[in-house]
């Protein structure tokens, strides 16, 4: 466990940052719906969703610049064997793109398929960088429990979800997924120490639940066969990946003993 103090005010700013920051175009307080209106509709849908995951991608590089004066942070994007993290990718955006998302934009459903996984994708790494590139390091000093119970309540607070019109059931009801969802992909933070990785898993999420980009382009018998397949291949690489990291550390020692021999 880290004993490194958490730097409660370093938390506090990212959070006023990228709360800030991505509410602004989620809220559209700027009015640049309006001023994307001349551009096609799914050019101007994506370019609000990545402005959005702009604001806690800032507030987490600035937070992870000053945690990392004071110790390790060892999520990096690709992790240490790139090739995994890669090919979940591919996975993403190839079922997306088989699979097709019917969409109003006049554009075949395949094509467009592509463009909302990519697009989705993007926006789930810089999310990604925040909650567990960030925020799940600061917090390592804490238990799991509670680590992932804070990330979770963080996340539901950056939403502002109770400031819609959602019901108390529907905050509360969010509030367990977040949660549920830290503990999910904090676990794989641990194992890979890959954003995206992290990412890939958060891209599930995304399609089975609302979606900016995906919307209701996609059946939900069509949501369950790309999770089925998309969460047997995650696990399945994770698992490889975990084989791999036990053989190094196994393997360390062995050279430590021949290294002194």
């Amino acid at each position: 466990m880290d004993h490194q103090p958490i730097s409660w005010r370093r938390i506090a700013a990212f959070m006023l940052i990228a709360t800030v920051l991505a509410n602004i175009f989620r809220f559209d307080l700027l009015g640049h719906k309006a001023m994307l209106t001349a551009l096609p509709g799914w050019l101007a849908v994506l370019l609000s969703v990545i402005a959005e995951g702009a604001g806690i991608l800032l507030a987490a590089l600035i937070a992870r610049h000053f945690l990392g004066k004071v110790r390790p942070v060892p999520l990096q994007l690709l992790g240490n064997l790139p090739w995994i993290p890669l090919t979940m990718s591919a996975i993403a955006l190839l079922l997306l793109s088989v699979v097709g998302v019917n969409n109003s934009y006049g554009m075949d459903p395949h094509g467009y398929g592509l463009v909302a996984a990519a697009g989705t994708l993007l926006y789930c790494i810089m999310e990604e960088y925040g909650w567990r590139g960030y925020l799940q390091t600061e917090l390592a000093p804490l238990a799991n429990g509670l680590k992932y119970g804070v990330v979770g309540f963080c996340w539901y607070l950056w939403h502002l979800t109770f400031l819609t019109s959602a019901s108390l059931g529907d905050n509360l009801f969010f509030l367990g997924m977040m949660i549920l969802g830290s503990w999910g992909i904090g676990q794989v933070a641990e194992a890979t120490k890959s954003i995206l990785t992290c990412a890939c898993f958060h891209l599930i999420i995304q399609i089975m639940m609302f979606n900016a980009l995906i919307r209701n382009g996609i059946s939900l018998q069509e949501k369950i066969i790309i999770l089925s397949i998309a969460a047997v291949s995650y696990f399945w690489l994770v698992k490889k990946w975990e084989r791999h990291q036990a053989l190094l550390a196994k393997a360390q020692p062995e050279n430590e003993r021949a290294a002194t021999n």
